[in-house]
């Protein structure tokens, strides 16, 4: 179990100021969701065939190539809203739209979450410190599909306790990935996160969700990060496309949500952090899609 004793910072992030929004060329496929206050709903499979996750793969590695690019960008005194134009240009000269970017109306190009934040930060003003983490979340939309990742990054000098929940929320992630296997219920990958989890006395956010991702952002296929059974036990089918990106924290599972209606932080303000990876269903296990390309060297 953790210590009783945490010696990570607790969080005091504010709200910066925002950018103008960023433009996307024309010739740039949009989402069908941009310029409505809520997507479409989603009717279509959870199953698809190879030439659609064909598609996911190449969107989902080049949100994994974005995310590699913008990480070498993270050091003390960059801003948040600098990390989102340099990930928003990645995107775009790749001929891709940044999902994140007017999806329910969301700002900004990618989510940019500090510290406390669980999710859905908001690129900004907000200037990096020693000693921060920070989570960057990616989504690439190519040709008519998307690829969602996550990635939580150490900000020059990290304490111990804050460097150790960023590696077991990534093995915490990596462990809900290797229990799909075809025909078991979709709860066993909550439940291998959440048993995982509690070794450390880490709290498990239970709100925000894997969810079916493909020709939507998000389709209606709900994954949980927490033993969930005997709720959601569909059983996994070969050629279901879904993100897994657990979020653990140092102190409550349970968060606050900002004026803003997208940025949450943990009740307690202490630290948080997350990964996320897009997997394909196979008949042996799972496929990780959100790859970079250097995977292949």
């Amino acid at each position: 179990m953790a210590s009783a004793i945490s010696t990570a910072p607790v969080g005091t992030l504010t709200k910066g100021t925002l950018s103008r929004e960023r433009p996307v060329p024309g010739h740039i496929d949009k989402p069908n969701y941009v310029g409505l206050s809520e997507p479409p709903r989603y009717t279509g499979p959870d199953v698809f065939d190879a030439e659609t996750i064909d598609r996911i793969r190449r969107a989902a590695r080049l949100a994994a190539d974005a995310m590699v690019a913008t990480g070498e960008h993270i050091r003390p005194g960059v801003t948040t809203d600098e990390l989102d134009a340099f990930a928003h240009e990645y995107l775009i000269e790749r001929g891709a739209y940044p999902s994140c970017l007017n999806y329910k109306g969301f700002p900004k190009s990618i989510c940019t979450s500090v510290n406390e934040v669980v999710c859905h930060g908001i690129p900004d003003s907000t200037v990096l410190q020693d000693g921060d983490i920070v989570n960057l979340d990616i989504t690439a939309y190519l040709d008519g599909v998307h690829g969602d990742h996550n990635v939580t990054f150490l900000v020059g000098d990290v304490d111990e306790e804050s460097r150790l929940l960023v590696e077991r929320s990534h093995e915490a992630m990596m462990r809900g990935i290797r229990a799909v296997k075809p025909g078991r219920p979709i709860n066993v990958i909550g439940r291998a996160i959440e048993v995982y989890a509690r070794r450390f006395g880490y709290g498990t956010v239970h709100e925000f969700i894997g969810h079916g991702v493909g020709p939507a952002f998000h389709t209606g296929l709900v994954i949980p990060h927490y033993d969930a059974a005997p709720d959601y036990s569909q059983p996994l089918e070969p050629g279901m496309v879904f993100t897994v990106e657990p979020m653990l924290t140092l102190g409550t599972r349970h968060w606050d949500l900002w004026e803003d209606g997208w940025t949450a932080v943990t009740r307690d303000r202490k630290r948080t952090a997350q990964f996320e990876h897009t997997v394909v269903v196979t008949e042996e296990g799972a496929e990780i899609l959100t790859l970079p390309s250097s995977a292949d060297s």
